[in-house]
């Protein structure tokens, strides 16, 4: 129960971390990803702060997971081992890129954003997975 409840907590915490920073609002995430803007003084550069933060806080925790023998709640570290670029990885990045600049929305902030109760963001989470159902099948196959 212990471990449902932080991971709750660390859930709601991250969800308020990308409300406080305008992530779940695609007009936001767009304006900073339209860097042809600049010249016309409508780029927004402010998510950059929020993306050199988070990968600052990264940076650190990861720091201190290479001290630990194991995390406080669980038995072992579940860290990632794959390390080959290889087709699949980059067009899934590929995939993530163009959506996340069409619809101004990724995952966490999408799911975030729900509690706004946009039509277009619970259109996009619906669209989302979706997505992730029919790769799960065309996988099996």
């Amino acid at each position: 129960m212990v471990r449902l409840a932080s991971a709750f907590v660390a859930g709601v915490v991250f969800g308020a971390g990308l409300s406080v920073a305008a992530m779940i609002d695609p007009a936001k995430v767009l304006s900073f990803l339209d860097v042809a803007a600049v010249g016309r003084g409508g780029w927004d550069p402010s998510l950059a702060l929020v993306m050199a933060s988070a990968l600052a806080l990264t940076a650190a925790g990861y720091s201190l997971v290479r001290r630990r023998k194991a995390p406080v709640l669980a038995a072992g570290f579940a860290l990632p081992s794959a390390t080959a670029v290889d087709r699949r990885l980059v067009a899934g990045a590929l995939l993530f890129g163009i959506g996340w600049g069409l619809a101004g929305l990724c995952p966490g902030p999408a799911v975030a954003g729900l509690s706004l109760g946009s039509g277009k963001t619970w259109l996009f989470v619906a669209a989302m997975l979706g997505g992730m159902a029919a790769h799960r099948l065309l996988r099996r196959r």
